[in-house]
């Protein structure tokens, strides 16, 4: 447990934006002998083989061809994004005449409050036009982090707003201004962006830059029971999901498994690289097309294919138990979370649940379950917007946690290791195994809720 909390953490430090992310996990992948496919160009893939292909450099998936002809995909979805603030063009603003500060907005549904006095700094990529002579006029990407404390959300102090602990609506484009420095030229931040990724100011010709948390993570409580860190959600997820996908390469299955991270699920997943565009589907239709099989033998492999939608969920708050259910009442260190919604802004019926509590059976690892208040509306995650172009049965699930869309959140220090070791147990699952017993439904995958 230990050694994933560790691991974890290293992950999330070494990931302060999306493009970070997806760079971490394209160097692992590659480290253990995936192939990069460009969707620009044809893919030749052969049994046996490992593959990953990136959209927009912030969204990643992975996948395993098996030796003998598959029957259908194993998927375990999750996010790479948190809510922060992105910088704006021309971001540097004067106050006083001495201050300088940056122009940012918004990003995702943020708690704004614990943004303020804390050490910041920013990521991200920056679009560099090359200028030697073989390469005029091409456009690259290049990853920028500023490795230091940059930048400070001052709070007003309480003499000036006796209200403060009252009750405050914070304006975005008023109170949530990190401060830069003082008596700056104009180009000051560009320029330093620009040496950061080791090109001249002139060439950068655009950029996609954001906030993070400074503050590292922490192990604590009376018995280390609790870790605390930005970017938990969902960050928590996509690095279980990766490392059970990766233990998980020795099972030779009669299902692809497919690891999948999406970019853009704070604001909505509807991007080209976000969970309801048709990134997984293009994937899928392509692993299909270049393995010789027809449109038909895809469809089939639907109707046996199944997703794990891993999103973090809320625990129940220690000075807020009333805003949970009064029946589903998650508790960090408890075990992977299965979440239910009637409106299907969770995508779990009983058949998923009841498959996923099977696996965790299996795999050793405790489950519970999660439902908002019904007079409170939840959050959607990745699961029922992509089912919009892969249509397959679907469970959702995460670890539970408090401060969610905090940029310093808490969760279980055991739970990590519950989803790592759930992930791998899911990879490693055959569509026919035959503990799982088969009647009365349409495909063999779905069947297995039967009794043996």
């Amino acid at each position: 447990m230990q050694e994933t909390v560790r691991e974890l953490f290293s992950f999330i430090e070494e990931s302060p934006s999306v493009f970070h992310v997806v760079e971490n996990m394209r160097r692992e992948l590659l480290g253990r002998g995936y192939g990069q496919l460009l969707e620009s160009e044809p893919w030749e893939l052969k049994a046996g083989g490992k593959y990953f292909v990136i959209r927009n450099g912030s969204s990643l998936i992975s996948f395993r061809i098996p030796r003998e002809d598959y029957k259908g995909f194993q998927i375990m979805a999750s996010h790479c994004d948190s809510p922060t603030f992105k910088i704006k063009e021309n971001p540097q603003m004067e106050a006083e005449g001495v201050y300088v500060r940056l122009n940012v907005e918004k990003y995702g549904g943020a708690l704004l409050a614990p943004w303020f006095d804390r050490p910041l700094s920013v990521a991200g990529r920056v679009l560099v036009r090359k200028n030697v002579a073989e390469e005029q006029g091409r456009i690259v990407s290049k990853l920028v982090d500023i490795d230091r404390d940059l930048l400070l959300i001052p709070s007003l102090a309480i003499h000036m707003n006796r209200e403060a602990n009252d009750g405050y609506k914070y304006n975005v484009q008023k109170d949530l201004i990190p401060l830069y420095g003082m008596d700056l030229d104009k180009e000051t931040f560009m320029e330093q962006i620009s040496g950061a990724a080791g090109v001249c100011a002139k060439d950068v010709v655009g950029y996609d830059l954001f906030l993070y948390n400074r503050v590292k993570g922490s192990v604590w409580g009376a018995k280390e029971e609790f870790i605390s860190s930005g970017k938990l959600d969902d960050l928590q997820c996509v690095f279980a999901s990766l490392k059970g996908f990766l233990q998980s390469e020795e099972r030779v299955g009669e299902s692809v498994p497919v690891h999948c991270v999406f970019d853009n699920e704070e604001v909505g997943s509807s991007t080209r690289q976000g969970a309801a565009s048709t990134f997984l589907q293009d994937t899928l239709v392509r692993v299909n097309e270049a393995m010789g099989r027809s449109s038909g033998d895809y469809r089939r492999s639907l109707s046996q294919s199944f997703m794990l939608s891993a999103d973090n969920a809320h625990a129940v708050h220690p000075n807020h138990p009333d805003k949970a259910c009064p029946t589903n009442r998650p508790k960090m260190n408890g075990g992977i979370v299965i979440k239910y919604n009637a409106e299907q802004r969770y995508t779990t019926d009983g058949v998923a649940a009841a498959l996923f509590k099977d696996l965790c059976g299996r795999a050793n690892v405790p489950w519970q379950t999660f439902h908002n208040r019904s007079d409170e509306r939840g959050g959607s995650t990745l699961g029922n917007l992509s089912g919009n172009q892969v249509a397959v049965k679907c469970v959702d699930i995460g670890l539970a946690q408090l401060a969610m869309h905090s940029p310093y959140e808490t969760a279980g220090a055991a739970d990590t290791d519950y989803l790592v070791r759930a992930a791998k147990a899911f990879y490693e699952m055959s569509v026919d195994e035959p503990e799982y017993g088969v009647v009365e439904c349409s495909s063999s995958f779905n069947s297995r809720i039967t009794a043996k």
